[in-house]
């Protein structure tokens, strides 16, 4: 894994949660994105080398909204670049780790993504992303 390349923030509703990030980051979201196939809209801030990215859901049933009426607000994962996505997800499930996706889907931001099940992570959900082309 290379470095920590971002880290997603479930929220209620980009209409408060965008300028709250705005000012506590002290700068502008520079991409919004919807990602159909998680029922999620993205906003993506950069911070240094790590982005920070806020999820709000499309979906009053989506992943996003189960998440928060659990757990309410807040870390939703952390994600880490990798090189060889698919390389990366052998290594992790020859050493034991229970992949959520046996294929990388298209996430946000031009990646791939895989994540890897919190249950075997001391309860934090990963995410492997390696950019697209």
């Amino acid at each position: 894994m290379l470095k920590v390349e971002h880290i997603g923030i479930a929220v209620k509703g980009f209409a408060t949660a965008i300028p709250l990030y705005e000012k506590l980051l002290n700068t502008t979201c520079y991409k919004t994105e919807t990602v159909d196939s998680e029922k999620v809209n993205t906003a993506f801030f950069r911070q240094g080398d790590t982005k920070i990215e806020l999820l709000e859901s499309t979906d009053p049933e989506g992943v996003i909204a189960r998440f928060i009426e659990k757990k309410g607000e807040g870390i939703h994962h952390i994600a880490f670049e990798v090189t060889d996505i698919l390389a990366e997800m052998a290594r992790l499930q020859a050493e034991g780790f229970t992949l959520l996706n046996e294929i990388p889907k298209k996430g946000a931001d031009n990646k791939l993504v895989c994540f890897l099940h919190p249950k075997g992570t001391n309860g934090v959900l990963v995410e492997l992303c390696q950019e697209i082309g």
